[in-house]
């Protein structure tokens, strides 16, 4: 049986990453704003009709870094074993994680990955894209999520789980940024991760019992 499909299949991929690569490369050394489609397509050494057939805005060159992550948390919730609940699923999957030092944890010191994140969260349009990602994210896990909920039940549950994960990476990021390493974070990191799940498990129960305004009458 011929591999032609397969090969095919491998060389496009090869090509996704070599414009990716070679983007977020120009972006880094120079600006995301200060180089252009075309630049990044002559030093890439196709043409720009080509480039485009890979990605249709210069920001999605940028995010195809993060492409192997989206539909993670649906294909996690998906794939547990019999028995295991979705929040323990997720939560042993965040945990293993920051374990490796996956950079979409935000628990990762290494230059390059800082350096990408920086490029990242600093370039609004990229920001704005990439809440293009979250969204598509948050709506294959709410299509993963059974039980017998409402619709608008598993929108809120995967709204709220996909916050978690984002807010925690951001933590992680942030101490990272402000001088901490990995391995010195990995235990707290762990701990937060634990502390927000159970959060989640129950129900935001802390936040039903503030009925009273800080400084203020209820």
């Amino acid at each position: 049986m011929s591999d032609t499909g397969g090969l095919r299949e491998r060389k496009k991929q090869q090509m996704y990453r070599r414009l990716s690569d070679t983007a977020i490369a120009l972006f880094l050394d120079r600006g995301f704003e200060q180089v252009t489609v075309a630049t990044v397509a002559a030093t890439a050494d196709v043409s720009k009709p080509t480039l485009f057939r890979y990605f249709p805005t210069k920001e999605d060159l940028v995010l195809h870094r993060l492409a192997d992550h989206e539909g993670e948390a649906a294909r996690v919730v998906t794939a547990r074993p019999t028995g295991d609940s979705v929040l323990n699923a997720l939560l042993r999957h965040f945990l293993a994680g920051l374990e490796r030092r996956d950079p979409v944890t935000g628990l990762n010191d290494e230059a390059e990955v800082l350096a990408f994140h920086r490029l990242l969260y600093a370039t609004p349009s990229l920001v704005a894209r990439l809440h293009t990602y979250q969204e598509r994210d948050e709506a294959a896990l709410a299509a993963a999520l059974d039980g017998g909920m409402s619709e608008i039940e598993r929108r809120l549950a995967a709204g709220q789980i996909a916050a978690v994960r984002r807010i925690l990476a951001q933590e992680n990021w942030r101490r990272i940024e402000a001088g901490g390493t990995a391995a010195q974070l990995h235990p707290d990191a762990a701990a937060a991760a634990r502390a927000a799940f159970a959060q989640l498990e129950n129900g935001l129960a802390a936040v039903s019992r503030m009925d009273e305004r800080p400084g203020g009458s209820t």
